[in-house]
């Protein structure tokens, strides 16, 4: 029973909203044309403003991009905003609207500062970015005004200046960075020239003490040692020949030999032919020892041949002195002396022949114990030319490569900004979108119908329903008297449905012929 009952309370309220809409359609639909032509008409009065666009393409070097972009370290979008913040300065903007006569109508003329502030809130610039790499590719570059003609002009004029601007900005920071690096390679040029002097006069300084000769001394070292040996062995076979000569002397004198006849030819085995032969030997081994060492085959045989020379003289000393001859004696005395005097010129240039040997095995021992702190000097000093020789070759490289894209973008081969898409000329507004107006006031319209019906419903004490009659009763309706109706009532009733069903239908048709006109002329 309460679920019927509910029932039946909203059917008749369902009932309600489609009486108050049949008795109040033209309060609905005359508010709804009204709101309507209202905005619509809003949308043909407001100033048009037609908006101008051009795409702006962002070409790749032709050439190599390592020179191209050798001196362009800033990025695209870097190098945008400031030649838009030069662009859109005060003076640029100022020479287009002077040579194009822009914002010169109006009641109030503009000053300067307001025509440019004007000006630049009607300029859009968007950047064009690739879909995969997010790079920046481009950029728009939109302008507004009254005219179709102006704004396409005005979007051309600024599509010039970001070109122009564009290719002189990076002329100029080319020509800068060239000029720049110049003046940095001339002070890296003395660097490397101050670093070479220190070198060489460094090199001079220490000859034969450089780490490079070190083997070469170390060679020049072990043949002097072996001289030394070889001269102080001499010395010794020198000194040793000095004191036997000087013993044999002391015992010629002591025990004279006999005497030689007068005339007779020398005896090869006579002790004079012996001690010739034996000087002989002896000059001999004395020029070999001093090529050679006591180990070559050469000296060990002329030692040898001294040693059975001297066996054999004692015994033909002793036999002379058996005879009693006293003429060798004097002959025999006077060749130990000169073998004596021999023997002391011999140890005499032995001495000095050794002193010159340690002097300089001295001089290439502090050659040799010096290298390693010239090494660490000369290290130092060619690390610092090494460092100043790197530093000039990349100058002089960065230098090629500035002059290389100056030349590039002079012949149009760097970075350009090229005009993908002319300037638009447009044929129809950007504001007001008529079409949109059409909605809004499609919109508004529908919002004043309904307020209308509220408010006149809410106005109206008459009683148009059951509903009403019985909510003002306090007992329950027994029944009810139909109500009669006549051929002029019926008549007049269908004229009314006639005349609102006509008027939904103009309503309609002047909403959708609104739409067509501002869809197709804007």
């Amino acid at each position: 029973m309460a679920e019927a009952y509910e029932t039946e309370e909203k059917k008749p309220d369902f009932q309600r909203y489609l009486d108050v809409a049949r008795r109040r359609h033209m309060h609905f639909l005359i508010p709804l044309l009204f709101g309507w032509v209202l905005v619509w008409g809003l949308s043909w009065i407001l100033p048009p403003r037609y908006k101008s666009t051009t795409l702006i393409l962002v070409e790749e070097p032709t050439g190599p991009k390592a020179i191209a972009g050798a001196d362009f370290g800033d990025s695209l979008q870097q190098r945008l905003q400031n030649m838009q913040q030069q662009i859109l300065s005060r003076t640029r903007l100022l020479m287009i609207i002077d040579g194009m006569h822009l914002y010169g109508g109006g009641h109030k003329p503009l000053t300067d500062d307001e025509k440019v502030t004007k000006m630049r809130k009607e300029i859009t610039i968007d950047l064009v970015r690739d879909a995969q790499n997010a790079g920046v590719t481009g950029f728009k570059i939109d302008y507004a005004a009254g005219d179709a003609h102006v704004a396409q002009r005005v979007t051309g004029e600024l599509a010039g200046l970001f070109i122009s601007e564009n290719q002189q900005n990076i002329i100029q920071q080319s020509g800068d960075t060239t000029k720049f690096l110049e003046a940095q390679l001339e002070t890296a040029r003395t660097a490397l020239a101050e670093q070479e002097a220190k070198v060489n006069a460094f090199k001079a300084a220490h000859v034969g003490a450089l780490p490079s000769q070190e083997a070469s001394n170390l060679q020049i070292l072990g043949g002097l040692q072996a001289q030394l040996t070889n001269e102080q062995d001499a010395l010794n076979n020198a000194t040793q020949n000095r004191a036997m000569h000087e013993t044999e002397i002391q015992q010629l004198r002591t025990n004279p030999l006999p005497t030689a006849r007068a005339g007779e030819p020398i005896d090869p085995n006579s002790v004079a032919a012996i001690d010739i032969q034996l000087a002989k030997l002896r000059d001999q081994l004395t020029d070999l020892r001093s090529k050679y060492t006591e180990s070559y085959p050469d000296v060990v045989k002329v030692k040898t041949q001294i040693a059975q020379t001297e066996v054999q003289r004692r015994t033909a000393l002793a036999a002379e002195k058996a005879k009693g001859d006293k003429t060798a004696d004097n002959l025999a005395l006077e060749q130990l002396q000169a073998l004596l005097q021999s023997d002391n010129v011999e140890i005499q240039n032995r001495n000095a022949s050794i002193v010159e040997l340690q002097g300089r095995i001295a001089q290439y021992t502090g050659r040799i114990n010096a290298e390693p702190a010239s090494e660490q000097e000369l290290a130092d000093l060619n690390r610092g030319y090494d460092q100043s020789q790197t530093n000039y070759n990349d100058l002089l490289k960065r230098k090629q490569e500035s002059q290389m894209a100056t030349s590039m973008e002079q012949m149009q081969q760097g970075e350009r900004f090229t005009m993908l898409d002319p300037p638009s000329l447009p044929l129809k507004p950007d504001f007001p979108n008529r079409l949109e107006f059409c909605g809004f006031g499609l919109v508004a319209g529908l919002a004043f119908g309904v307020l209308s019906i509220v408010g006149f419903e809410l106005t109206d004490d008459r009683l148009h329903t059951e509903t009403d009659i019985s909510d003002l009763l306090p007992v329950p309706v027994i029944c009810e008297i139909p109500e009669v109706s006549n051929p002029i009532d019926e008549q007049t009733a269908r004229k009314k449905i006639f005349i609102g069903w006509a008027t939904a239908a103009v309503v309609i048709f002047i909403i959708l012929a609104g739409s067509a006109v501002s869809y197709l002329h804007g």
